[in-house]
């Protein structure tokens, strides 16, 4: 197990909560929910069983409570989880089939996000209707800049900052669906070039 990893959990049920608490009006990820999945986490890492993946981690969400954990805490923290999911599978992908197959699937991911990132702007993503929000185009449209400079130029970007991509909402903006599913693929393919 990764120190990272193993940092995300306490075992002493008197400990302090694992993350700072929301106050007042502000709220914060419900508490059990959370250590219920970080508990599993950390039994699907340590058995070392395919019961989790990264994708797992990377799409996991949390009712919204008062005194909950600190929303950027937790994801912060499930950012790293997912980074030892991911390197883990890597490290088992490279013993069963080796380095070059694992650099091939990496490559040929990144050519699919490439591809779709090579539209024009403002045409990259379908729309939603002009009566119903959807991501800003014109933040979208910078996101995806910067991560054809990283596959395309080896620009500098982190899973981190692509995780961390929010976008404000506009009437006929692009479609949430399609733009989270190509982060989380870049998101994947950071991971396995690292």
């Amino acid at each position: 197990m990764t120190a990272d990893f193993a940092a995300q959990f306490d075992d002493d049920e008197s400990a302090p909560p694992a993350f700072s608490l929301t106050t007042g009006r502000q709220k914060g990820y419900h508490r059990a929910a959370v250590d219920t999945f970080l508990d599993s986490a950390r039994r699907a890492f340590e058995s070392g069983q395919d019961d989790l993946t990264s994708e797992d981690v990377r799409v996991a969400s949390f009712p919204l409570v008062k005194e909950g954990y600190d929303v950027a805490e937790v994801d912060s923290a499930l950012g790293r989880i997912e980074d030892a999911f991911a390197a883990r599978a890597r490290e088992r992908m490279v013993r069963a089939k080796g380095v070059e197959a694992w650099v091939a699937d990496a490559r040929a991911d990144a050519q699919v996000i490439l591809d779709h990132l090579a539209r024009e702007p403002k045409h990259r993503f379908a729309r939603t209707g002009v009566l119903t929000f959807g991501y800003r185009i014109d933040e979208v449209d910078h996101v995806a800049e910067r991560i054809t400079g990283f596959l395309r130029d080896g620009d500098e970007l982190s899973a981190e900052q692509v995780r961390n991509a929010a976008f404000r909402m506009q009437r006929g903006g692009y479609r949430e669906e399609q733009v989270d599913a190509l982060l989380d693929a870049t998101v994947e393919v950071i991971l396995a070039v690292r």
